[in-house]
């Protein structure tokens, strides 16, 4: 009975890490992707400076509506 339980909790625990690689592999998938998009490093210092951008020319369109 001992044995069978002990395999009981070390097959659920092992359910539990290969479920925790995968979400890992999941983040490195879209990180990988991510990096990608943006490119080289020069690239990406144009592309966040770019999203930033946008994102106040954004914020000043709310502001505007909200008016």
């Amino acid at each position: 009975m001992f044995l069978k339980d002990e395999l009981l909790k070390t097959n659920a625990l092992n359910a539990k890490h290969l479920e925790a690689l995968q979400q890992k592999e999941d983040d490195f998938k879209t990180l990988k992707f991510a990096n990608s998009i943006l490119g080289s490093d020069e690239s990406k210092r144009e592309t966040k400076l770019k999203i930033n951008t946008l994102i106040k020319e954004i914020d000043d369109c709310i502001s505007k509506l909200s008016d």
